[in-house]
């Protein structure tokens, strides 16, 4: 692949091969996982006050997603990273694509709806937008993994059998 940013790999991009995925994948534990289903727990939540804040919420985690996965496409384009790290990116990045394109203006019209008392809720769009944050959950685990991997080497005797180890 020809290298546009520079020679070699860099620490900085290294780096951020692994702490942005590691960012990331705590973004998605923290809003999805975490403040989403506890918000409409909260006393006096209503369904239209919650759906307001998960809008304006989501929508600034999908902002600091798009900006993440920019930033961890620069740090692939350098010389030296895997194939399979560079298409495990590409796909994250298309998952992510296929949520905040797809998925979230198909919530934001079901938002609306319920808002204007059109709809009651509940929706099988909601499983979509979840299986894709279980995708990007995945994908960014095994990223983390790769990199750690790839960054921090193991010297070999350590990795050897031991000769007594079958005794």
């Amino acid at each position: 692949m020809v290298n546009v940013l520079g020679p070699q790999d860099s620490r900085l991009s290294a780096g951020a091969r692994i702490v942005l995925p590691a960012v990331w994948l705590g973004l998605i534990i923290g809003i999805s996982l975490i403040e989403a289903p506890l918000k409409f727990q909260a006393p006096g939540m209503t369904i239209p006050l919650g759906l307001g804040i998960g809008r304006l919420v989501f929508t600034a985690m999908n902002w600091v997603e798009i900006v993440i996965a920019a930033v961890l496409l620069w740090a692939i384009l350098k010389d030296g990273v895997g194939t399979v790290f560079r298409a495990l990116t590409c796909t994250v990045i298309g998952v992510l694509i296929v949520k905040v394109a797809a998925v979230r203006p198909l919530l934001n019209d079901r938002t609306d709806a319920v808002l204007a008392g059109v709809d009651d809720g509940g929706s099988g769009l909601h499983l979509a937008y979840i299986a894709a944050d279980g995708l990007l959950i995945a994908g960014l685990i095994a990223l983390i993994i790769i990199a750690v991997r790839r960054w921090i080497r193991i010297p070999a005797e350590a990795t050897a059998p031991s000769p007594t180890a079958d005794r």
